[in-house]
């Protein structure tokens, strides 16, 4: 439908020069003509509102304000030429103006096109969904990426069951975003778990995240030099020793990031109050959370970086019950280098594991088995006491978050496959809940084939 708005928008500018053109209309009446084009282009969007697709987020929002300025530019501009003398306006100024009005209601419209009206997938459990959000602030850390002597500031967002009963306690599940995602990345799964009887929180990694704010109100962005990083060694072109210097710095950043919200939470929950450190303008919202969180049940999860951190803080704590690697390569289990081949840690896995791969991190897994070199996922699994590992068909890297929902072009650009991305985010989230439900609240035994093909 938005490609049917911009069209009929650009369809309003073109009869409006025309006609002006074609009555060879002077100033004043060119005026008097803009401002009825621009009310009408208003009108017509105000109308489609009502069409699916069209809506008042931020998809559009920079069309409404355009459109909204324009008629009010048109009006000032129409009082002043209207008790003024007429004079000619020539025909190229008319086609130019229209050309031009066409490209800003265009570019204003570039959002829409980019970001789909993706508004989350069913969820399979009974209760509602709860939000809430606040900022760790780590008195023992100085921020890395700033020079002002600034402590870390983690921001922690929550879901958990709306409707539970009073003493309900429920699993705690931690997920860490991947390089450059930020706080909503997977919320299809958070939404998935947290109705089903989970308390789920979702860690932003400010500089590594794409955005974040902080307790400033300042909008911190992903770190340029981490940027240039990640991209250098997913291009291939860095030799091991340098992409193991710039992993090994992500991974503690990140493990320290998870451990600092996991422990904050296990000593505010059940607490009336929340502690100085806590900057949150929905403390209320936030102890609610906090008292149904049963902190001795606790999974953590992520996708990509996020996933590969989640294995390391899973191998480190002792109260991690389960972890899910979202098609992470775990680079935070290379121990060092030697002879540009990696060199991993093989001592046993002990905390009940699962791994999603997409197929071409999956035929890159098995060919380095075949061929003998090092590969961290290979080594984790072989040497893991309750590991399990599946791929799934026809998926890229992006497909195991909402992004190709939420932004199919930015998506596809980031790497997805074949498949269809809303029926493999059920998938995977229906295999997590499986797999937390075995783990976290004793429910039945958990399996997952090797490989899974979605008709």
């Amino acid at each position: 439908m938005n490609t049917i708005l911009l069209i009929l928008l650009c369809v309003f500018e073109a009869a409006f020069a025309f006609t002006a053109i074609s009555r060879k209309a002077d100033k004043k009446g060119w005026q008097t003509g803009r401002l009825i084009c621009n009310a009408g282009q208003l009108g017509l969007f105000l109308i489609m509102l009502i069409a699916p697709g069209i809506d008042m987020s931020f998809r559009f929002m920079g069309l409404f304000i355009l459109l909204l300025l324009r008629i009010i530019i048109a009006f000032i501009s129409w009082m002043i030429t209207k008790n003024k003398e007429d004079k000619p306006k020539h025909p190229a100024a008319m086609i130019i103006s229209a050309l031009l009005s066409a490209v800003l209601i265009s570019g204003s419209m570039i959002p829409s096109f980019i970001i789909s009206d993706y508004s989350g997938l069913p969820v399979s459990g009974a209760y509602d969904i709860a939000e809430a959000n606040a900022i760790l602030i780590d008195e023992n850390r100085t921020e890395a990426f700033e020079s002002d002597g600034s402590k870390r500031e983690v921001p922690v967002y929550f879901f958990y069951p709306a409707n539970a009963a009073e003493g309900e306690k429920f699993p705690l599940v931690i997920f860490s975003h991947g390089a450059f995602g930020y706080n909503q990345s997977n919320y299809s799964t958070y939404a998935e778990l947290a109705s089903n009887g989970y308390v789920v929180i979702s860690t932003e990694h400010p500089y590594h995240s794409l955005f974040t704010t902080d307790t400033n109100g300042n909008t911190i962005i992903a770190d340029p030099t981490f940027l240039n990083d990640v991209m250098s060694i997913n291009a291939e072109n860095v030799s091991e020793e340098t992409a193991y210097e710039h992993s090994s710095k992500w991974f503690k950043l990140r493990a320290e990031d998870i451990n600092f919200a996991i422990d904050s939470i296990k000593s505010a929950a059940g607490e009336d109050a929340l502690p100085e450190y806590w900057y949150s303008q929905q403390s209320g919202d936030i102890i609610t959370a906090l008292a149904m969180t049963d902190t001795d049940k606790i999974g953590v999860m992520g996708h990509s970086l996020g996933g590969a951190a989640s294995v390391s803080v899973g191998r480190t704590r002792n109260d991690i019950s389960a972890v899910i690697d979202l098609d992470g390569t775990m680079l935070s289990e290379v121990t060092g280098v030697e002879n540009e081949r990696d060199i991993v840690n093989d001592e046993p896995y002990t905390t009940p594991l699962l791994s999603f791969d997409n197929e071409e991190h999956h035929f890159a897994s098995e060919e380095a088995r075949e061929t003998g070199v090092p590969y961290a996922n290979n080594t984790v699994h072989d040497n893991a006491v309750c590991g399990y590992r599946t791929y799934i068909v026809g998926t890229g890297h992006m497909n195991f978050t909402d992004l190709p929902m939420f932004a199919p072009p930015l998506a596809k650009m980031l790497g997805t496959g074949s498949i269809a991305p809303e029926e493999c985010m059920l998938t995977v989230n229906r295999i997590t809940l499986e797999f937390f439900d075995s783990f976290l609240k004793g429910k039945g035994e958990f399996s997952v084939p090797e490989q899974i093909e979605i008709s």
